[in-house]
């Protein structure tokens, strides 16, 4: 479990190949602080570390995740937002954030504005649902809030300090992100569809 409140950014040194797997080395300085089998964080998606070096550390990710993340859009010297489990009894400044990525979505638009930045985003139909004004979202790790929402697009802003200690620095206008949506959304919306079936099937 995390809270989408970035303070690490990582680098990929070296993408490997196996079989259907791909296997990530991060440089960054919690390494040294990590342990084999911890999850962390990356921009967004939970993955386990499988190999500690000097200054980096492996992560492997399966067919399901590079389906359904942009994992398989990164390349070496590509910066990547770090977050490390959530512990207990710690304030919790985002919310509460799985590390399982729904779907990417598509930068459609970024500007300046009043010393913020704003991005627009364009997302699955199949996840309107999802998405309310001024809900939670998470885009690659990083807890936001939207509003604008449309049926297949949405906006956040991004202060000052966010966009220079995270990745949104690097986004452009054509790249996907990893989109997790909010889980109480997904549990309300599952209830509201079991119980429609129910009274279909009464």
């Amino acid at each position: 479990m995390f809270t989408g409140i970035i303070k690490h950014i990582g680098e990929v040194r070296a993408i490997e190949a196996e079989g259907s797997n791909i296997h990530y080395t991060i440089a960054t300085e919690l390494s040294s602080d990590l342990n084999i089998d911890q999850s962390v964080a990356h921009d967004g998606v939970c993955l386990t570390v499988v190999a500690l070096n000097e200054g980096s550390y492996v992560v492997t990710a399966i067919e399901e995740t590079l389906q359904k993340t942009n994992l398989k859009d990164w390349t070496i010297g590509r910066k990547v937002n770090l977050e490390l489990a959530l512990q207990l009894g710690t304030r919790l400044d985002g919310h509460f954030v799985q590390g399982h990525v729904d779907t990417t979505g598509v930068c459609v638009g970024k500007e300046e504005s009043g010393g913020s930045h704003l991005f627009t985003f364009e997302f699955p139909a199949a996840f309107a649902p999802l998405m309310i004004e001024k809900g939670s979202i998470c885009i690659n790790g990083v807890s936001l809030t939207s509003f604008q929402v449309t049926e297949l697009t949405f906006q956040v802003a991004i202060i000052p300090y966010t966009y220079e200690h995270t990745g949104f620095h690097d986004i452009a206008v054509g790249d996907r992100v990893n989109l997790e949506f909010d889980i109480l959304g997904k549990y309300f919306l599952r209830k509201a569809q079991l119980d429609a079936a129910n009274v279909s099937h009464q």
